[in-house]
């Protein structure tokens, strides 16, 4: 179920798993599963991922990498096939997300022996790449009437949907501000006036995606399966030059 209007909808290199992720929704939509369950679910299988990567064991290591992604995108369709959206469950996903993709870097700069100043810097370019796209995105969503879970600016405490309290919205915003507050403020400060231009073209939004957190696992996964895990921490500090490169786009589109 796309977070957009048909009409709206774009290819997303980032969201190769919505298929695989809708088909799950819809297998335990009768169950007392809720998306929180599958949101736990990808987090056991982000932490699988790194062992294995710890095992050296890189192909399993690749599918769990995929198929945490795949999760990632099914807690949000089991969320809107029960009609049950939720703030809690929207931070709790981008917790754990950033959470696990600094422990998939460390791992890997672990294994790599990259100096820690340089899984930093990688790390630094990854949030803000996939904070770039989702920031691209989300306006794109807002401005289309598509899913409303997420917005542009995430400055006030939302009031909590039904079925969630407020105790728990306030806990989880907190936590998602305080670890993902920096990157919101420097992409906006990019690229500020985003929210104005016209609208984003499909192609753009198709290459833009090529950022996103989904197509950025899986370059991991293929670096890992190739034996190119000792390139993947400097592969994410160049790419982090793409950032750059579509605000140029985008502000020649909307000159």
């Amino acid at each position: 179920m796309s977070k957009l209007p048909e009409e709206h909808r774009f290819v997303d290199l980032s969201d190769y798993g919505r298929g695989a992720a809708h088909w799950i929704a819809d297998s335990i939509k009768s169950t007392a599963l809720t998306p929180i369950h599958v949101t736990i679910a990808f987090i056991i299988s982000g932490l699988l991922a790194i062992y294995f990567m710890l095992e050296e064991q890189f192909w399993w290591a690749a599918f769990f990498l995929i198929f945490k992604s795949i999760l990632d995108a099914a807690d949000g369709e089991l969320a809107r096939i029960k009609n049950t959206p939720s703030y809690t469950g929207r931070y709790f996903d981008s917790i754990a997300d950033i959470i696990l993709n600094f422990l998939f870097l460390w791992t890997i700069a672990y294994i790599a022996g990259n100096a820690c100043w340089f899984l930093i810097c990688a790390f630094v370019g990854m949030q803000l790449q996939g904070t770039l796209y989702n920031y691209y995105y989300v306006i794109l969503r807002n401005r289309f009437n598509g899913d409303t879970t997420s917005r542009i600016f995430e400055e006030e405490i939302p009031t909590a949907m039904e079925g969630e309290s407020q105790k728990s919205v306030n806990v989880f915003f907190r936590l998602f501000r305080l670890l993902y507050g920096v990157f919101d403020k420097t992409i906006f400060w990019l690229d500020e006036k985003a929210p104005q231009g016209r609208q984003f073209p499909n192609w753009f939004m198709t290459s833009v995606s090529a950022l996103g957190l989904g197509f950025q696992l899986l370059i991991i996964a293929v670096m890992l399966v190739l034996g190119w895990i000792d390139f993947v921490i400097p592969f994410f500090v160049a790419y982090t030059g793409f950032i750059a490169i579509f605000i140029f786009i985008r502000r020649f589109i909307n000159a």
